[in-house]
Order: structure tokens, then C-alpha cells, then sequence
């Protein structure tokens, strides 16, 4: 065999007890897996003493933002050193494909907070197909499966206006659908607190789902509150699955604001009803209490119709900046998830202009407070200056939800990681050894054994990944071997991009993408498509 595994602690991904034994790899696929004292061990041209180590498959991250970072950063040791072996992107309704070259532009700088203006990339596709040959043309670092955004295919076909589709733009949304399924497409996102996605009425979404259904796909909605009225959003995308008959996996399902706290037994009982009742259902959650976006989403929906350009106007214009910051401070904007704005936390995580580099780390309040001005018009000054590209973290998740959620029955890992700015979001590096260290070894959360059943066959179970997810023979070589005593996220709201500890080998596709801690230079990631298997 190529190689051999010897005397690992064999945690499977299907929540059982491990076992000891030694793992033959050859072409890619677990070739054979022999107990210990189960006769003659296997032989390989390499072996690799997995002593004290646990082997289980690799992770799977639901919520990743690497649309852009797997073709800039070939290394992209932000996610390989965490054992992640494959991450789903296309997330929260935005992203690059499918697209012409005017909603490529607008896109670009509709989530230039997200993943960078990509003037160092080649965009040399426009469909879903393209993007995902791209990846294998380019080998990237790690796996990486795609779904559709709903809110670019309302850009494409419709525009940045806040109306009903025509039946003209309703059937090339449906047509867009098909083909990115078609193309390989494991599902559809959506971003409901994002413009111009948040403009879709539940019939519009309903029908996009069926299309979705029909190729066996899921529906991943980063929904339309997770603030006021959160219990009722997640109500409203389980009755819209399920009219549409299709498979509805929750994007980082938190219950965040004062207004939530205490109140994740409230959604697992919703979630419980509908499960009993037959419903499809799964979500993803990260091992933090902050959130993690852009600025400008925090806007009202009626100040970024129209796009990048129609929000800096607004912006500029001293009568209707006043508006919306009445909306934000005293109503509550739909993008702030319907709750008041509290300045105090929002911290400025990552900016565009580099110029601005002293608002990273400081809460809008503590800018406005050195500067003896109102919240507002520090805000106001970085939305303009930034050109929309700041990116913020969002002090205000509960721990008690957090671990609440983390225990459900159809839970898997995600880290919503966005990767730029100066300071990103710990869970960008930390997800996955935080979910193994701080929540399984630390705090007894979860089981070892339950931990990676989460992070590794429950999310290929979504996804449809029939090869994928478990330790067998005949499974794809996607494996981690990770010490269950020392292994721990590095990454912090200090240091960031700190890498983890207690990881040191990582196999894709049987070949070595981490190897005694250290990233080498095997690009063995490919795109993962839609199977019907």
C-alpha cells in the first residue's frame, strides 16, 4: 500500500466507541483497516506511527468564506492546520458565480469585506461550472463544495431593486438554479439580512427551493433575524422548506441580543416539532460567542437598495445620513437583525484603506469617544472613507445558547470564517480544535467521539457524500491525526491568525497536506460536485 497508519486511536465519525488499529491507504481510499490482535497487520511503502494520536476523517466546515482565498493563498494553513479537508463556500446568498460582467463587478464590491476586491485574482469564469473547473485547473489546498447565492441570482436577473420579480426574472432565477445544480451545485444560500437577497418574498424563495429539491440539493439560509423576531424567522424557512419540499440546513444558528438570551431551548423545540414531524433538517454552528460581518450590513435595507454605489450617496447626503441613523439607534434596522444598534459592540475587525488601520480593535463607541463625537458620525466618516469595506465583530452572542445548540442532534461545525482584515474572527483559524480542546476535552460539552461525528459524518450526510465523512474501507483518504490531550485552537481575539496546536498530520486524498505540523507544499483539494449517489 502507499502508506500505513500504525497503531492509531481509530475515532470513526459515526459516534462510536474508538478502537485501536493500524489504517492501509492506497489511491487515495482507505484500503484496509486491521484491529489490533486481528491477525497479520498491513504492509505499505511508507508507514506512520500514529501512537497516542486519534485518526478520524477529516472535517468538513458547512460555513466557509475561501470563495476567493483557495485561489489567492495556495498554503491556506488557515483551515488545512485545522484538519478541515473540505469547506462549503457560496455562502449567505453572495458570492461570484453565477454571474455576468456587471453583477461580477457589483458583487466584488458588495463583499469586499468578505474576501478582498480580488484585484489579484483572474476571473475568468462566469457560471458555477466554470468556477468549480477552475479550482481543480488551478489544486487548491483543501476540498471544496459550492452552493448557489441566492442574492447574486436576484442581482443577476433582477437588479438592487426592492420589488417582486417579473415572471420574466422569476423564471431566469429558476433557470440559474438549475444550471448551477446541474454544474454541481450542492444547494442554495441565501443572506435574508443582505441586500438585494433580503428583497425576495418566501413565495420567490419557495420556488427557488423547489428547483433546488428537485436535484436533491439543500437550502442554506442565513435567515431574516437573528435578533427581534428570531424564533420567527427560523419558523418561517422551516414552513418555506417544507412547502417546497426541500432539505433546509440552518447557516450558524445562534440566538444573539439581550432579547435572545436564555432562549436556545425555545428553537430546539421548534426544531424538535418539525424533525417528529418528517422535516429534513440540519444546522451549523461556531464555537463563539461574537458574530462576524461587514459594516454596512448593519444598515437599514432601504438605504442599500440600489447597490454599493446608491448606499455611499445616501451616505454622502447629510438629511438622509440622519434617517438612517434614526433607523439604526432608536427603530432598529433590519440589518441589525431588527434590534437597536448598541455602538459599544461593534469592534472594527479588518478595513480596506489601509489608512484606517487605527479603528481595528476599537468598538465604534471607543473611536467616537477619542474623537468626542457622537457613535454615528465615526461610523458615518469609516463607511464612507472605507468604501463600504470594513468588517466588524458583533459582541453579542450568550455561552448558555452557544453550548445549548452545540448538543442538538442534527448539529455539525461551521466556522463562518472570514479571512480578511486586520483582525478576523478567532473561529477564521480555531473552529475545529476549539470544538476537540475547549468544548469536548475542556468543558466535556460533547464526547470525543460525538465531537467528530459532528464535524465529519453529519455534515457529509448533508451534503450527500457518499465516500466521504467515516473511517471504512473503500472511503476517501481524507483523515486528521490529532492528539485528543494537547490539541487546542492558537487562534485568539488578540492573535487571531495563530495556528493550533496538537494537529500534526493532515491527509487529503491519501497525500500528506499537513505533516509533522508543518504545511507542505501538496495542493491535493478538489471541487467536490453534487452526486446523486
Amino acid at each position: 500500500m502507499d502508506l500505513v497508519i500504525r497503531n492509531a486511536r481509530v475515532i470513526d465519525g459515526s459516534g462510536g466507541d474508538s478502537y485501536t488499529a493500524d489504517v492501509g491507504i492506497d489511491g487515495g481510499r482507505i484500503a484496509e483497516i486491521r484491529k489490533a490482535g486481528d491477525g497479520p497487520r498491513p504492509s505499505g511503502q511508507r508507514t506512520l506511527d500514529a501512537d497516542g494520536l486519534a485518526l478520524s476523517p477529516g472535517f468538513i466546515d458547512m460555513h466557509a468564506h475561501s470563495d476567493l482565498a483557495l485561489l489567492r493563498d495556495p498554503d491556506h494553513s488557515a483551515k488545512a492546520a485545522q484538519g478541515v479537508t473540505l469547506e462549503v463556500l457560496g455562502q449567505d446568498g453572495l458570492s461570484y458565480a453565477p454571474v455576468d460582467d456587471r453583477t461580477l463587478a457589483e458583487v466584488r464590491k458588495a463583499i469586499t469585506g468578505w474576501n478582498g476586491d480580488g484585484c489579484d485574482i483572474d476571473f475568468d469564469w462566469r457560471t458555477v461550472g466554470e468556477y468549480l473547473d477552475r479550482l481543480d485547473r488551478q489544486g487548491i489546498a483543501v476540498n471544496a463544495a459550492y452552493l448557489i447565492p441566492q442574492g447574486t441570482v436576484r442581482m443577476y436577473a433582477v437588479g438592487w431593486d426592492d420589488r417582486e420579480a417579473t415572471p420574466e426574472e422569476m423564471d431566469r432565477m429558476r433557470q440559474l438554479v438549475a444550471e448551477g445544480m446541474e454544474q454541481g451545485a450542492v444547494g442554495m444560500s441565501s443572506g435574508l439580512t443582505y441586500t438585494p437577497g433580503m428583497y425576495a418574498k418566501d413565495s420567490e424563495l419557495s420556488e427557488l427551493c423547489k428547483v433546488v429539491a428537485r436535484y436533491d440539493g439543500y437550502y442554506c439560509p442565513h435567515h431574516r433575524s437573528y435578533g427581534a423576531g428570531a424564533l420567527q424567522a427560523y419558523e418561517e424557512m422551516v414552513n418555506l422548506t417544507r412547502e417546497a419540499d426541500c432539505a433546509l440546513h440552518l447557516a450558524h444558528a445562534t440566538m444573539n441580543f439581550g432579547v435572545n438570551k436564555g432562549k436556545a431551548p425555545d428553537l430546539l423545540t421548534l426544531l424538535d416539532g418539525a424533525l417528529d414531524a418528517g422535516a429534513d433538517i440540519s444546522l451549523d454552528t461556531y464555537p463563539y460567542t461574537p458574530g462576524c460581518t461587514t459594516l454596512v450590513a448593519m444598515l437599514p435595507s432601504w438605504a442599500s437598495e440600489g447597490g454599493p454605489e446608491a448606499i455611499l450617496t445616501r451616505l454622502q447626503d447629510d438629511a438622509t445620513a440622519e434617517k438612517i441613523r434614526h433607523h439604526m439607534e432608536v427603530i432598529g434596522a433590519d440589518g441589525c437583525h431588527g434590534v437597536p444598534i448598541e455602538w459599544d459592540t461593534i469592534e472594527i475587525s479588518g478595513v480596506s484603506d489601509p489608512g484606517l488601520a487605527s479603528c481595528v480593535g476599537k468598538t465604534i463607541q471607543q473611536s467616537a469617544d477619542m474623537r468626542g463625537e457622537e457613535p454615528w458620525v465615526t461610523a458615518r466618516r469609516l463607511l464612507i472613507n472605507d468604501k463600504l469595506g470594513s468588517t466588524i465583530l458583533q459582541h453579542v452572542g450568550h455561552e448558555e445558547n452557544v453550548r445549548q445548540i452545540m448538543r442538538h442532534r442534527v448539529h455539525t461545525g461551521g466556522s463562518d470564517g472570514i479571512l480578511q482584515g486586520f483582525k478576523p474572527h478567532p473561529r477564521a483559524y480555531g473552529t475545529f480544535p476549539q470544538y476537540l480542546g475547549r468544548y469536548s476535552r475542556e468543558l466535556g460539552i460533547l464526547s470525543l467521539e460525538e465531537t467528530v461525528e459532528h464535524l465529519t459524518s453529519r455534515p457529509a450526510a448533508r451534503l450527500r457524500l457518499p465516500d466521504r465523512g467515516l473511517v471504512r474501507e473503500g472511503y476517501r483518504a481524507d483523515l486528521v491525526l490529532f492528539d485528543p490531550e494537547t490539541v487546542a485552537a492558537g487562534s485568539t481575539f488578540e492573535s487571531p491568525r495563530t495556528l493550533p496546536v496538537g494537529i500534526p498530520h493532515v491527509l487529503i486524498d491519501g497525500k500528506s497536506v499537513i505533516e509533522d505540523g508543518k504545511r507542505t507544499d501538496v495542493l491535493a483539494g478538489r471541487a467536490v460536485r453534487r452526486t446523486t449517489a
